[in-house]
This record gives structure tokens, sequence and C-alpha cells, in this order.
């Protein structure tokens, strides 16, 4: 009986080891896949936003919106942007191209053009990175009125 257990133990032990193991493997594939260096989620970058939501309040139609979203890399390793996209051509995000070392500060430069748009907006650019959680999105919101 006590050889049963034993060899049990031991399975368990082995099964618990394997599932790690597979684990750290299909997170290096996935930052293989994204081109970024394969990093454990723990070691992970990880992006701190001063904002996530920028109400520009209310403008007129026409009008252009100039922000900067102002991050830091909380994480253990460089923090690498792959890109940034917006919901619609009116909204055009700016990231930096060069990796943001662990403790540094770096900006998303988004500037929305309210040309042809009428009422309440919310307009979302979400930011690929090789950070834990990989996406941030990132709003502008507002209203916009006709220009008199």
């Amino acid at each position: 009986m006590k050889k049963i257990i034993a060899i049990a133990l031991v399975v368990i032990a082995f099964a618990a080891c394997k599932q790690s193991k597979s684990q750290k493997v299909e997170e290096k594939a996935m930052a293989a896949k994204s081109g970024a260096p394969a990093v454990l989620a723990e070691d992970a970058p990880k992006v701190k936003f001063e904002k996530e939501i920028y109400d520009f309040g209310v403008i007129k139609q026409g009008e252009k919106v100039h922000y900067e979203f102002k991050f830091t890399n909380t994480g253990k390793t460089p923090l690498i942007i792959t890109n940034a996209t917006a919901t619609c051509g009116c909204t055009v995000p700016e990231y930096p191209e060069a990796p943001v070392k662990p403790g540094e500060e770096g900006m998303i430069k988004v500037i929305f053009d309210s040309t042809g748009k009428m009422g309440m907006q919310d307009k979302v650019v979400t930011i690929t990175s090789n950070a834990n959680p990989e996406a941030n999105k990132l709003h502008l919101v507002g209203e916009v009125k006709e220009a008199k």
C-alpha cells in the first residue's frame, strides 16, 4: 500500500512539474509570435497610465483635440510597443518606437479630428505591446457641437 501511495505522489509531482514547464514554454511561444523577446509573465513590462480616459469636454465640429497619455513602465523588463490603433481614421495615435526601460516614462500622443462628427464621442485607442496585459485601451471622450 505504501508503494502505491509513493508512486501516486511521484506521478502527481511529475505532472505538476510538467504543467509548469509547458506553461513557461507557451508564454515564450506567445512572446516569439509577437516579435518581442521571451519573458515570463512575472518579469514582463507593465504599463501604468496616469489617465486612461481624457474628457475633452465640448468642442465645435472641425476642431482638433491633441492629448498626450503619459505612462510609466512599472515592470522588470523593457516595454516594446508594437502598435497603436484607433477605432476610426479621425483619431491618429503616435507611440514611442524605442523600448521604454523599467521605471522610465513615455507618452502616447493622440489627435482627434472632429470634422464630420457630431454628438457624444468615445474614440478608443488600443495599445499593443509586450506588456502584461498585452493590450491597453485609452479613451478620448467628449461632445462635438455644430459650428456656427
